[in-house]
């Protein structure tokens, strides 16, 4: 597996509105889309910055993992995100290296893309995103 890029930066955030004030007012970059996981319980902003984007994620269920972190440590950096080519392939080789994938199948991401995600204990403390597919 060779990721050629972050695909994204995901940032918790309470409300998308009130932060798109400064990527979107401030900074002037441009909102790529606004969508809603309802399986996951989240809302989602992706802001384009250069060949990379901002996700913004807010909770609108009290049982989705955004309200948990929100809880727990507040609005910050969730997680960061490398684009793959197969993810189905990244996570055997994850596992093969000893890494901890919180699902053993692709699960559906934004924008029609497949993802998964390596448990932070196994990745020196960061929440890593694993994307194939584009948004």
């Amino acid at each position: 597996m060779k990721s050629d890029r972050i695909d994204h930066i995901g940032i918790a955030v309470k409300s998308i509105e009130e932060r798109l004030s400064v990527y979107r007012d401030l900074l002037k970059l441009e909102v790529t889309g606004i969508e809603e996981l309802e399986d996951r319980g989240l809302k989602v902003a992706f802001v384009k910055v250069g060949d990379t984007r901002i996700e913004l994620l807010e909770s609108i269920s009290e049982n989705s993992q955004i309200s948990r972190f929100l809880e727990s440590r507040g609005e910050g950096i969730h997680h960061i995100a490398f684009h793959v080519d197969d993810v189905k392939a990244a996570i055997e080789e994850a596992v093969s290296l000893g890494l901890k994938p919180l699902s053993t199948e692709p699960e559906d991401g934004a924008g029609g893309t497949k993802v998964v995600f390596l448990h932070p204990k196994s990745t020196g403390g960061v929440l890593t995103e694993l994307v194939e597919g584009h948004h």
